[in-house]
């Protein structure tokens, strides 16, 4: 082993392991190496290499959306061409 290098442990799902093993040996890495790269990138770039965030909508974004879109094709729901009248009625 290489003086300038340390061991470091951590706690990670044993399925995201295995996983995580699978793409990067189809990739003709080990997990150390994908580490060791996200280390360095890291470095680079002054931060996380790449966005956090969540993309996807959570549960009660998606009930608001299906809740919206019934509501446009529901020919009987309320309809408003000014906003004022809108927010007079959410008021009432």
């Amino acid at each position: 082993m290489n003086s300038s290098t340390v061991n470091y442990s951590f706690r990670v799902d044993r399925e995201i392991k295995r996983q995580c093993e699978a793409i990067f040996n189809e990739l003709g890495m080990n997990l150390t190496t994908a580490i060791n790269i996200f280390l360095r990138q890291s470095l680079r770039v002054g931060g996380i290499p790449f966005d956090v965030r969540i993309d996807q909508p959570n549960k009660e974004t998606i009930a608001a959306m299906l809740e919206a879109e019934g509501l446009a094709k529901d020919p009987n729901a309320k309809r408003y061409s000014d906003v004022d009248k809108a927010l007079t009625a959410l008021k009432e």
